[in-house]
């Protein structure tokens, strides 16, 4: 699976594995031109080359196909708009943000796609819902409507720094340890957790921070932003580690 490159990972002996991230279709300005464009946080992609992966940047249009997921290596499902609650089966509530049907739609059949090709997932904020709602939980749209508070949900532009304690011998404890202090700015959490999936991380108001697939070979979810902390990669190096022992393994 994946790319055959010449360009070697210090320390892994193969190539840098390639890693997908979805980009977002918003109206950008740069340079003379205010247009729509795909876009993306520079945190993510960095956060890939960082760990060791070459970052491959996905348009919400037209890549959800079974011949790109096969070229990649791993896939980091990232934030973003909120999911169409539609897909949960829930009608839509007043606190609900901004949707992009355009994600929604790619970014399923992406997931799908990488599931069914054995792909290592990440998925971040956004990510961990679609996972969730992609394999049959549900939402809480607007979380300070259940827990009291907005502390999770940061100001515009900015993140909230969390106290987040992960489950004993889950995935996630034994690669980022006991506790993390946790980037986050999200206002939706999961609700109804998906069969298959078990919670590994939570917030002292009970909300779920994280989630894994026990015997999965790579799915791992967090509501946190980690490509927001710049001195801990952990978590994007298990998933680049992952991708490069599962291309060597076809």
């Amino acid at each position: 699976m994946g790319s055959n490159g010449s360009d070697p990972v210090a320390g892994r002996g193969s190539a840098r594995p390639l890693i997908g991230l979805p980009t977002y279709r918003e109206r950008a300005r740069f340079g003379t031109w205010d247009t729509e464009s795909a876009v993306l946080p520079i945190g993510y992609p960095a956060m890939v080359e960082r760990a060791g992966g070459i970052p491959v940047l996905l348009p919400p249009t037209g890549v959800a196909r079974p011949e790109l997921v096969h070229r990649l290596d791993g896939l980091v499902l990232t934030g973003g708009a909120d999911i169409d609650p539609a897909r949960y089966g829930r009608p839509l509530e007043q606190a609900l943000g901004y949707t992009r049907p355009d994600r929604d739609a790619s970014e399923f059949e992406l997931f799908t796609l990488a599931r069914a090709a054995g792909l290592p997932v990440l998925a971040v904020c956004r990510g961990l819902q679609l996972v969730n709602v992609a394999l049959g939980g549900t939402l809480i749209q607007h979380l300070p409507d259940v827990v009291g508070h907005d502390e999770h949900s940061g100001g515009p532009g900015s993140f909230t720094v969390l106290r987040v304690l992960t489950t004993p011998g889950s995935r996630l404890a034994a690669l980022i340890g006991p506790e993390v202090k946790a980037h986050c700015h999200h206002h939706q959490a999961i609700e109804q957790l998906a069969p298959g999936l078990s919670a590994t991380a939570h917030t002292a108001d009970g909300t779920i921070e994280a989630i894994e697939a026990p015997g999965d070979p790579f799915l791992l979810g967090v509501q946190w932003h980690p490509e927001a902390d710049t001195a801990d990669d952990r978590l994007m190096r298990a998933l680049v580690d992952a991708a490069a022992a599962s291309r060597n393994r076809d």
